[in-house]
């Protein structure tokens, strides 16, 4: 998305953009990976997730808004990142919410991420 709309691209969005996903910081997923690795037990299955959950649509708006802010000069005919933000055909049987019960992990093994989006 981000590089989309500093070329002046199309910020795609399926359906509607109401779906929600469980966004997790790459570095809290390897954290969490190393945690489970090192302290988890074995055969247990630890869930890992972000506590941050967002609608596609939010999380594109959000960064519209900060490269709005970040990146000022935008590319020729672009007024604001925004205006790229283009609804396309929902696939088929797209499933509306993406979310993990992470409590396991917190409660077995201490992890908890630590940035949010």
């Amino acid at each position: 998305m981000i590089l989309n709309a500093l070329a002046g691209k199309p910020l795609p969005v399926y359906g509607n953009g109401q779906q929600i996903r469980d966004w997790l910081y790459v570095e809290d997923h390897a954290r969490a990976l190393y945690c489970v690795a090192t302290t988890g037990k074995v055969g247990e299955t630890y869930n890992i997730g972000g506590h941050n959950e967002r609608k596609n649509l939010d999380v594109v708006e959000t960064i519209c808004e900060l490269l709005e802010e970040l990146a000022p000069n935008k590319p020729h005919g672009v007024a604001h990142y925004r205006d790229l933000i283009t609804f396309v055909a929902d696939r088929p049987g797209h499933d509306l919410r993406y979310a993990i019960d992470a409590s396991k992990i917190a409660r077995e093994l201490g992890w908890l991420p630590q940035e949010t989006l």
